[in-house]
């Protein structure tokens, strides 16, 4: 059995990714494709899709048995739900070896790294992240070893958190092509609830409000604002949830920005509306731009 990678090392030895989907996949061609891991093992719950996802060169090896894969591997990547996460770091650590490593790619951050800070076995480390890439698609199949070239990953230390292990998971990341930003758990909560969680929620309901009998009218605009709502709605249920009080934040202020618009409407205030419109284009503007720009990196 081999001894847990040098942390000084590019190489992160054999790495585990729980949960063979699309950010799953793609981390795995990433490391296959930049050579920075010695293997990687898929561990999933389908003996099928992971002999799919070997046979695609996805993956080294799959297991069914994570407790299997965790004491064989150098540092494990959870991309499961995010109301999963916790409870399969707590049963992968009790198996893993001192010196193993554990990250995520959940897109709520406070109650998992509160769940894990304080409860692993001796020699064993989580520190949360969240790479800021994706799509509404699911599955191995859209995965892409590029996924996460010039995008920002958000990385959770907490108070428990030993430099070493926030420098090794900070490493693996940015391994993958990714942009480093570093943030509490609590914060990272607060501004996924308004930059990603929300807008799922909105798309969700401008999608629910159609009629049926204008779908053959739904062009370019309708589907471009509501193609995020064609994500996994068991996992966007499980995100919503567990990030339930920074999304109610986020909904308020949206219902706010929503009612100034009603009340422009109503009263005819061409001044207000035009107000309102303004703002949203200037923001939308400043996004584009920002996206632009960390492309070009």
């Amino acid at each position: 059995m081999s001894q847990p990678a040098d942390p000084d090392s590019r190489n992160f030895g054999t790495v585990a990714i729980v949960g063979v989907g699309l950010i799953g996949g793609s981390i795995a061609m990433a490391l296959k494709g930049r050579g920075t891991a010695r293997s990687v093992i898929g561990v999933g719950r389908s003996a099928s899709r992971l002999q799919e996802a070997r046979d695609r060169g996805i993956i080294d090896e799959g297991l069914l048995e994570l407790s299997v894969a965790a004491y064989r591997s150098d540092l494990l990547v959870f991309c499961t739900p995010v109301d999963r996460i916790a409870a399969g770091v707590r049963e992968a650590a009790a198996a893993c070896r001192p010196g193993t490593l554990i990250t995520d790619a959940g897109s709520v951050k406070g109650s998992i790294c509160r769940d894990l800070s304080e409860e692993l076995p001796s020699g064993v480390e989580f520190v949360g992240a969240h790479p800021l890439a994706g799509s509404e698609k699911q599955g191995f199949e859209f995965a892409e070893a590029t996924l996460f070239e010039d995008r920002v990953c958000v990385v959770t230390p907490v108070t428990t958190t030993s430099p070493r292990a926030l420098e090794r998971v900070s490493s693996f990341w940015k391994s993958l092509g990714a942009t480093l930003v570093e943030m509490p758990p609590e914060a990272h909560d607060r501004s996924l609830g308004e930059t990603s969680h929300l807008p799922h929620l909105v798309a969700a309901a401008l999608a629910a409000t159609l009629q049926s009998g204008n779908r053959a009218l739904a062009a370019s605009g309708f589907r471009d604002t509501t193609r995020i709502a064609s994500g996994d709605p068991d996992l966007w249920s499980a995100i919503l949830l567990a990030n339930r009080g920074e999304v109610l934040a986020s909904l308020t202020r949206f219902g706010e920005s929503l009612e100034r618009l009603r009340v422009a409407l109503e009263e005819r205030d061409s001044r207000a509306l035009t107000d309102v419109l303004r703002s949203a284009k200037e923001n939308r503007e400043s996004v584009a731009v920002s996206a632009d720009c960390g492309h070009k990196k």
